[in-house]
């Protein structure tokens, strides 16, 4: 950035706004805290996060650039995604996926739902190798190699993503696959094959898995389910209490003690929306919902802007998956403290370079004359 200053572009867009307003709100949260010194502690690690977020939009222009992040936020994810279903279809699906030890998404719930936001990126870059690949795989084959290494990567995070176990992942997994299909222009061939392929799948899965889902309807006697719901109350109590919240370090008995209907059952938030909301009070959760809300109209935004020329049929189609991938976070989020893992941020930042990029090539052509080669 030092040395190419003239290619940093400042690239806009409501939802990169509301994400640097956020984080403002939170430092004032910070400071207001009920625990000061740990909640420093986590705001200056989120500060990172976010300014990281902001340099990477600065730095991604261009149309390689920008399919480029997507390949690396697909291969850094979906590496964990064909480890976990080659172990599930090995194991035969009895034990549980887990994620990366020491990490945000070391859990079963939180990998699932990675690999869930990963599922619509990989069926993106199937279907348009034409983009971001190096020069080597010109020949057919080889991008027939890579189509293929895709599809079977698509496979393997899915079964990943059952493998997990996970009651959350179900839930979204169902939300992204209606998402698709609703988004297909083939709907009826694609809903026989769902048809036909899911029961097939289902069968093939263990006992141990249904008598995990079948807890979803039998929450009173999950004991996970009810702490969650100690937290969430907590939460609400604290945000009409407190209009900043409680700062990051909510899950600490004393707070428990003092907001929560059950103070002897400590745990975390288990949800993006009760996090945000007991952390930094009904503000943050406004804050942090219209900036994913934008993020998700700007998608679409983009899509129909770009659909309506020819040469951009790629961020279109990048951005109707986009918006499937924040569909499956806005779903498994409900059930996991997630709030600032550093993915759904990448694909904010997708979005808004997206949005900059086709305004920026539409405005010099005119629509529906733009050179294939120009987008």
């Amino acid at each position: 950035m030092v040395l190419h200053p003239r290619e940093i572009r400042w690239p806009g867009g409501g939802a990169l706004y509301m994400l640097i307003v956020l984080t403002l709100w939170m430092g004032v949260t910070t400071l207001a805290a009920i625990l000061l010194e740990p909640s420093i502690e986590r705001y200056l690690f989120i500060l990172k996060v976010m300014f990281m977020t902001l340099v990477i939009a600065m730095v991604v222009r261009t149309r390689e650039e920008i399919v480029g992040l997507v390949w690396v936020i697909v291969a850094s994810m979906s590496f964990y995604g064909i480890k976990g279903g080659i172990f599930t279809v090995l194991s035969g699906g009895g034990d549980r996926v887990w994620g990366p030890p020491d990490s945000v998404i070391e859990g079963n719930n939180e990998l699932a739902v990675a690999l869930v936001m990963i599922v619509p990126l990989l069926f993106y870059l199937s279907r348009h190798l034409d983009i971001g690949l190096p020069s080597y795989f010109v020949a057919k084959s080889r991008r027939q190699l890579v189509r293929l290494t895709l599809i079977v990567a698509m496979v393997l995070c899915s079964i990943a993503v059952l493998g997990s176990q996970s009651r959350g992942a179900l839930l979204a997994v169902t939300a992204m696959l209606m998402s698709m299909w609703w988004r297909s222009d083939r709907k009826v061939p694609v809903l026989a094959a769902m048809l036909l392929v899911i029961p097939i799948v289902l069968s093939m899965l263990p006992e141990s898995w249904y008598s995990r889902m079948e807890t979803i309807g039998a929450y009173e006697e999950d004991a996970s389910a009810m702490g969650r719901i100690n937290a969430w109350t907590m939460a609400y109590n604290i945000a009409k209490d407190r209009i900043t919240g409680a700062g990051f370090a909510t899950a600490a008995p004393g707070i428990y003690a003092q907001y929560a209907p059950n103070p002897d059952f400590v745990i975390v938030a288990h949800s993006i929306y009760f996090q945000v909301l007991g952390e930094h009070g009904f503000v943050g959760l406004a804050i942090y919902l219209t900036m994913w809300l934008m993020t998700y109209l700007m998608a679409g935004r983009v899509a129909r802007q770009a659909s309506a020329a020819v040469g951009l049929e790629w961020a279109a189609a990048l951005a109707g998956m986009v918006r499937v991938s924040l569909l499956g976070f806005a779903v498994g989020g409900a059930f996991l403290s997630l709030a600032y893992w550093d993915m759904p941020f990448y694909l904010l930042v997708v979005v808004v370079v997206l949005h900059a990029h086709v305004k920026s090539v539409v405005s010099r052509f005119p629509v529906g004359r733009l050179a294939a080669n120009v987008g």
